[in-house]
């Protein structure tokens, strides 16, 4: 007789109290080789919730991996009680040729829920969201910013939702950002299916910084704790700070192309004309400084030392939870 504590991924069934690493085979290479795709999976002697921990959805976004990869490393994915399930790459063909895409140019984060017999983004999101969701009651899904433009420590989700709103809050990152489901992502396919999903924002692709691991592995045992999960041997630190919640925000584009040379601190609060860097030509004949539109957060810089008119080189704040102001200067 089937015991309904039993958890079954492909093919496997995995009882209460055992530890096991099953693998998706993505597809075989050019060369016959097998691509696979593991799934670490550890579950409780006790029953309780099943979450769901995920990164590498970009295979350039190293800093998620490497939270999730700590995670497991330190055991606390070891539940007190429940499960926890980790994939800390989704994308292993992004992952492998270090590219944010799929080989067939597809972002894996724009195809979901996907189709079993659609393109190999497609077939990938179909199985996490066959095999791996219905079994979930949470999820925690870890990225990093895109190019040379690193992200503060955040987490985003819709606004109206109060049940992630707590659990943001739980989590304790340093913003909170209101950001609705795209289409087609992960997140929003999540939505639908009835699992809440906090994402995680934090860094700069091609890179690993210690402060945006820390922040996102100590919230994942925040999350853990919440849900009487997390093991007994395992210290909870509350945030030094309460998480600032943006409502709105907007990009703040460069008028000028040249050498870039941001000067205000990531998480810092600005004020209206603040100057946030300059902007200059190889030749030292133009010196463009770049100000601030607005009073206003600033949780994301390109740190790329060349950039292009047009191109996106601050995140701001506009409005703030709480704060019933809002900003309407152009930039």
């Amino acid at each position: 007789m089937e015991n309904k504590d039993d958890l079954h991924i492909l093919g496997q069934t995995i009882k209460l109290g055992k530890s096991e690493t099953v693998t998706f085979e993505v597809a075989k290479l050019h060369t016959r080789n097998t691509l696979e795709v593991p799934i670490i999976i550890e579950r409780s002697k006790k029953p309780g919730p099943t979450v769901l921990i995920t990164a590498g959805i970009h295979g350039d976004e190293i800093n998620g991996v490497e939270i999730v990869r700590q995670i497991i490393a330190k055991g606390i994915n070891k539940p007190k009680i429940g499960t926890t399930i980790c994939v800390p790459v989704i994308n292993v063909f992004g992952f492998l040729n270090m590219d944010r895409e799929f080989p067939d140019g597809r972002d894996l984060n724009r195809v979901f829920p996907g189709t079993n017999n659609g393109s190999l983004a497609s077939r990938v999101a179909y199985f996490v969201m066959t095999e791996i969701v219905p079994h979930v009651d949470f999820a925690m899904d870890f990225h990093t910013g895109g190019a040379d433009r690193f992200n503060s420590a955040q987490v985003r989700i819709e606004k109206d939702d109060p049940k992630l709103e707590e659990l943001a809050h739980v989590f304790g990152a340093p913003f909170i950002y209101y950001s609705k489901n795209l289409n087609k992502s992960f997140r929003n396919a999540c939505s639908i299916a009835g699992v809440p999903l906090l994402l995680f924002e934090g860094g700069k692709s091609f890179n690993i910084d210690s402060n945006i691991t820390n922040t996102g592995v100590n919230g994942a045992k925040r999350i853990l704790n919440h849900f009487g999960m997390l093991n007994s041997k395992f210290k909870v630190s509350e945030p030094k700070e309460k998480p600032i919640v943006i409502e709105d925000s907007k990009w703040l584009r460069a008028k000028f192309s040249g050498m870039f040379k941001p000067t205000v601190k990531i998480n810092s609060y600005v004020t209206k004309d603040d100057i946030l860097g300059n902007i200059t030509d190889p030749y030292g004949t133009f010196n463009h400084f770049v100000k601030a539109p607005n009073s206003g957060y600033i949780f994301n810089v390109n740190e790329s030392p060349i950039i292009y008119q047009g191109d996106a080189i601050f995140h701001i704040s506009t409005a703030l939870k709480d704060d019933k102001s809002t900003v309407t200067e152009s930039v």
